[in-house]
């Protein structure tokens, strides 16, 4: 094993403790594929305006890049080496200079339904409230039950669980991948099929961003780089951007990898949940950005421009 006196790499992540998970998972992946010691990978913690600011929705903040435009400009200054990020946190645009340059193997990216009074959304009470602070969530649950109430509901994993069960809601919607990586995946009460629920865009998927040009770090990522996550998010990003995606706009997409042929499935919303309209792909995995971008094409055409107006 490799000992360091000084770190070989720094990584700058968020300070939850779901971003904590996720930063050491990366960090013991790359301390096995290359040898390394704990001393080897510094991490350090980045306050973003998105953990600062918990009084008011994302949309009126102005959407993903709340959770990484400190942790961006860290690696701009070169003050760390790489970020960690939940893909589907991350802009569809970003910085120039940075890139995304590798992922870990993908969770299970399905969404749970979580209640202490039902098993799932056809049992809860008409006019229940249900807390999300996602647009997408939010428009799948309209579209199923228009009668139930949907609020803002923010904060990490632990505080949205708390704030269930001091009963500020009688529902909320969360990410299996987050609950398993905390240990918490107990606190579900029903996970929702991809059928059912479809994912966010890159829901799983923990992401690398480094330095466009900076050689050594992306060689060193390549090592715990997974090709079928980078492929399935190469396609759901392509989706994502021709849609012009951000947290403003409620859109869905999945994509999966077997044998070679890669399957997408987009889907686009209107915030109340009365409109909805879907598309889906299956070609080779070479091709996973041209699907992404074919799927959002049509889905744009046949939508008009307010379609996404609350």
């Amino acid at each position: 094993m490799v000992q360091s006196s000084r770190p070989i790499l720094r990584i700058g992540t968020r300070g939850s403790p779901l971003a904590l998970a996720q930063t050491h998972a990366l960090r013991r992946a790359l301390e096995a594929a290359h040898g390394w010691d704990e001393t080897a990978i510094a991490i350090t913690i980045i306050k973003t305006s998105g953990d600062l600011i918990q009084d008011r929705p994302l949309t009126a903040l102005g959407g993903k890049g709340l959770f990484t435009k400190e942790i961006e400009q860290a690696l701009l200054d070169q003050a760390i080496d790489l970020a960690v990020h939940s893909a589907k946190d991350m802009p569809t645009e970003l910085p120039p200079g940075l890139a995304l340059i590798g992922c870990l193997p993908r969770a299970d990216p399905r969404d749970v339904f979580i209640s202490p009074k039902a098993k799932n959304f056809a049992g809860l009470p008409a006019q229940a409230v249900v807390g999300t602070a996602s647009l997408r969530r939010a428009a799948m649950v309209k579209r199923g039950r228009p009668d139930l109430s949907v609020v803002s509901l923010r904060g990490n994993v632990e505080t949205r669980l708390k704030k269930l069960e001091a009963g500020s809601v009688d529902a909320t919607l969360l990410a299996l991948a987050g609950l398993t990586r905390l240990g918490l995946e107990h606190a579900a009460t029903t996970v929702l099929s991809v059928d059912e629920f479809l994912p966010a865009v890159g829901q799983g998927i923990i992401v690398i961003e480094a330095r466009t040009h900076d050689a050594a770090i992306h060689d060193l990522v390549a090592a715990v780089d997974d090709a079928d996550a980078a492929i399935a998010l190469r396609a759901e990003r392509a989706f994502l951007r021709e849609l012009d995606g951000s947290c403003r706009t409620p859109i869905a997409g999945h994509a999966t990898l077997s044998d070679g042929t890669l399957r997408l499935r987009g889907m686009i919303l209107r915030p109340d949940g009365s409109e909805a309209h879907d598309t889906a792909r299956s070609g080779p995995s070479a091709d996973a950005a041209r699907m992404g971008v074919d799927a959002g094409r049509e889905l744009r055409a046949c939508v008009p421009p307010n379609f996404f107006d609350a």
